[in-house]
């Protein structure tokens, strides 16, 4: 029989709503393989590169630098993963010098990359090592992404890898472009570097804290959980859009209060109304720890981590 918390959950939870959203195009010229092939002229004599989700953009345009010309469809405030592409979208990836993507996060940009890019496509989660979907969600992980990736693809929330991700995006582009490799390869390196410091940073504040678990709005955070020794506890899973099940709340519910969580985890993009019940229900309060899939409405991908970890310290009680 379900319980009277999972039925109110059931009726006012709408759910984990996503906004529509993201890809990126850019004119450019080029052809041939995504390590030989030269971006082309994007604007005045800059390569084009194509960034799929803000994390790529920013990364983009930090080890671009003056010789690339980024350019993103990605708006402020625009949650990513239900993103469906307009037939001009898809037209500026014939033409792109490199596409910078995430497979599994967009299922719309990993066919149209496919079907018009396959030669001049940089998939992040080639350069790293994946973790495999969200226990308890894999068997709805093909369902939510459209792909069967089978790992979850949130990898930029962990800075060590995202770091590993701006030495092969500086690779790449050196290749492509080696009028400017030096410029490339420098700015990979200052990139890693601002990287591991924010890593440092994190496990420094987090390596002392009263309590490890953390529920959030949807299993995004499994990098972050991962490096930093957190147990994540998602109310949906990879995709924001899912809809927690009632078995799923109530179960939430359970871990919460056995874990004496004190803080449910909403996020900017997302109604909170699900996580408010949640924590109304187990005596909790609710912050905002941010995904980082879009772009911050303040400030960048390094800030945005930085808050994160704030939220973190004060939720966990860290010292």
């Amino acid at each position: 029989m379900m319980s009277d918390f999972s039925r109110r959950m059931s009726m006012r939870g709408a759910g984990l709503l996503a906004l529509a959203t993201v890809l990126t195009a850019t004119s450019a010229c080029g052809s041939g393989s995504a390590d030989t092939a030269r971006p082309g002229d994007a604007s005045g004599g800059r390569s084009g590169v194509t960034a799929a989700i803000y994390p790529l953009q920013w990364l983009a345009e930090r080890v671009g630098g003056p010789d690339v010309a980024v350019t993103s469809l990605t708006k402020p405030g625009v949650e990513p993963h239900d993103l469906e592409l307009a037939p001009t979208q898809v037209a500026g990836l014939e033409s792109t010098g490199l596409v910078a993507y995430v497979k599994g996060v967009q299922p719309a940009v990993d066919e149209a990359v496919e079907q018009h890019a396959a030669d001049r496509g940089f998939d992040a989660a080639t350069a790293v090592k994946t973790l495999p979907a969200v226990a308890g969600e894999e068997e709805h992980a093909d369902e939510e992404h459209g792909q069967g990736v089978g790992y979850d693809p949130h990898l930029w929330l962990d800075p060590s890898r995202f770091a590993t991700v701006a030495t092969r995006l500086g690779e790449k582009l050196a290749a492509a472009d080696p009028a400017h490799a030096q410029g490339y390869k420098e700015r990979a390196a200052k990139t890693v570097d601002d990287l591991n410091a924010l890593d440092g940073e994190l496990a420094r504040g987090l390596s002392k804290c009263g309590s490890r678990a953390i529920v959030t709005g949807h299993a995004a955070f499994g990098y972050l959980a991962d490096r930093y020794g957190l147990r994540q506890v998602g109310i949906s899973g990879l995709d924001p859009d899912a809809e927690p099940s009632p078995a799923r709340l109530a179960e939430v519910a359970k871990v919460s209060k056995q874990e004496k969580v004190t803080t449910i985890f909403t996020e900017t993009l997302v109604s909170p109304k699900v996580a408010e019940v949640l924590a109304q229900e187990v005596g909790a309060k609710t912050a905002v720890l941010d995904p980082v899939e879009s772009q911050p409405a303040a400030g960048d991908y390094l800030s945005a981590m930085r808050q994160n970890l704030t939220a973190l310290q004060a939720a966990l009680s860290c010292s």
